[in-house]
C-alpha cells in the first residue's frame, strides 16, 4: 500500500509515473514504466484483448481472402484481391483502434494505483473496472462510431455521385475536397473524445457525462493531445509491424513463400501470421493505452490542480475511497466580503457528482 504522510495523507512515490504536469516525453517513458511496475498485470489484459482483436481479424480476412486463395494469379483474382485486402486493412484499423481504447480504460486504474505505489493485480485490475465494464465497452464504441461518421459525412458526396452516375469531373471534385476533409475531422473527433474513457472508468461517470467531461479536457489542448498521441503511434507503428513481427514473417516466408503455396496452406499461414499479430500487439497496445491514460491525469492537473489536490486529502481506505479522489471538486466560492472568510486551500472545495 501507498505510504501516508502526516495525518494520513496519500504520499506519491513517483517513480514509475510521476505524479504532476508531464511532458510529452514523460508521458511516454511512464507508460512503458507502468508495464515495467506491474507486468504480469499491463501484459495479462492485453494479451486477452490483443488475442480477441487479432482472431476476429483473422476470421474476417480469412472469408474476404482465403476462400478466394488460388494458385493461379489472374488480373480479376488479383484486383479482387487488392479491394479485399483494403477493405480488410480497414476492418484490422477500427478493431486495433477499438482495442486500444478498451485497454486504457482497463490500464487507467492501474496506472491511479502505481503513481502511490499501491500493489496492483490482475485480480485488483478487474475488480477496478466490473462495475464499468458494459459502459467501457459502449463508450470505445461510441468514440469509434462517431469517428467513423465524421469521416463519412464529408465523403457522402462522392458517394452519392458514384452511385447517381454523376460527371465524372463532380465525382473527382468532391473526392479531392470530402477526402481530405473526411481524414481531418475524423482525426479530430477521435482526440477531442479519446479521453472520455479514462474519465469513464477513474471518475465514475456515465457515458455522455464521460464525453462531455472529455470535451471540456480537451480544450485548448487539442493539438498537445493529438501531437502526443502521433508519437505514440508512431512508436506503436515501427515496433509492431516492423521489430517485434520479423521473425514471424521469416517464418511465413520460409514455409508458406514458395510457388507452390495454394488454396491449402492459406489457413495454417493465415495461424501463423495472427500469433506473431498478438505476440507483437501484446507488448505496443499496453504503450499506446497508457499514453491515453496519461493524457486524462496530465491534463487533470494542468487545468485542475489534480496533484495538490489529491495531496492534501486523507489515503483511502478502500477501492471506492480511492476512486472518490479522482471524482472532480468544483472550485471554492468566492469570499462575501461582509461575511465569513472562504475556505480556499487545495482540496477545501465541495464536491460535485457531474463536472
Amino acid at each position: 500500500m501507498a505510504e501516508a504522510g502526516g495525518g494520513g495523507r496519500l504520499v506519491p512515490r513517483g517513480s514509475a509515473v510521476p505524479f504532476r504536469p508531464m511532458s510529452i516525453s514523460e508521458m511516454l517513458d511512464g507508460a512503458i514504466a507502468a508495464i515495467r511496475y506491474s507486468p504480469r498485470t499491463v501484459l495479462g489484459m492485453s494479451v486477452a484483448i490483443s488475442t480477441v482483436v487479432q482472431v476476429t481479424g483473422s476470421v474476417v480476412a480469412y472469408y474476404f481472402i482465403g476462400r478466394q486463395a488460388s494458385g493461379e494469379v489472374t488480373p480479376r483474382v488479383l484486383l479482387r484481391s487488392v479491394g479485399a485486402q483494403a477493405t480488410l486493412a480497414a476492418v484490422e484499423l477500427v478493431l486495433t483502434a477499438f482495442g486500444i481504447l478498451f485497454l486504457a480504460g482497463l490500464l487507467a486504474p492501474v496506472l491511479a494505483r502505481t503513481m502511490f505505489g499501491l500493489d496492483i493485480s490482475l485480480g485488483q485490475a478487474w475488480s477496478d473496472v466490473r462495475a464499468r465494464f458494459g459502459r467501457l465497452l459502449l463508450t470505445a464504441a461510441v468514440v469509434i462510431v462517431a469517428s467513423l461518421a465524421a469521416l463519412a459525412l464529408p465523403i457522402l458526396p462522392f458517394g452519392l455521385a458514384l452511385a447517381g452516375n454523376a460527371h465524372p469531373a463532380l465525382g473527382v471534385l468532391s473526392a479531392m475536397f470530402g477526402i481530405p476533409a473526411g481524414l481531418a475531422l475524423m482525426v479530430w473527433m477521435y482526440v477531442l473524445l479519446v479521453q472520455s474513457v479514462p474519465t469513464l472508468v477513474m471518475e465514475r461517470q456515465g457515458i455522455g457525462g464521460a464525453l462531455v467531461r472529455a470535451r471540456r479536457l480537451s480544450k485548448g489542448r487539442w493539438w498537445r493531445t493529438f501531437g502526443t498521441l502521433l508519437l505514440a503511434m508512431l512508436v506503436t507503428v515501427f515496433m509492431g509491424f516492423f521489430a517485434l513481427r520479423i521473425p514471424f514473417l521469416l517464418a511465413q516466408l520460409v514455409f508458406f513463400g514458395g510457388s507452390g503455396s495454394g488454396s491449402d496452406q492459406v489457413l495454417p499461414a493465415l495461424a501463423l501470421d495472427t500469433v506473431g499479430r498478438i505476440v507483437s500487439w501484446s507488448v505496443v497496445l499496453p504503450f499506446d493505452a497508457g499514453v491515453i491514460a496519461l493524457l486524462y491525469m496530465d491534463r487533470r492537473m494542468r487545468r485542475e490542480g489534480l496533484d495538490l489536490d489529491l495531496a492534501t486529502r486523507p489515503a483511502p481506505e478502500g477501492d471506492e475511497d480511492f476512486f472518490s479522489l479522482w471524482r472532480p471538486t468544483a472550485p471554492a466560492r468566492p469570499a462575501d466580503p461582509y461575511g465569513p472568510p472562504a475556505a480556499h486551500a487545495p482540496g477545501a472545495a465541495y464536491r460535485q457528482g457531474t463536472p
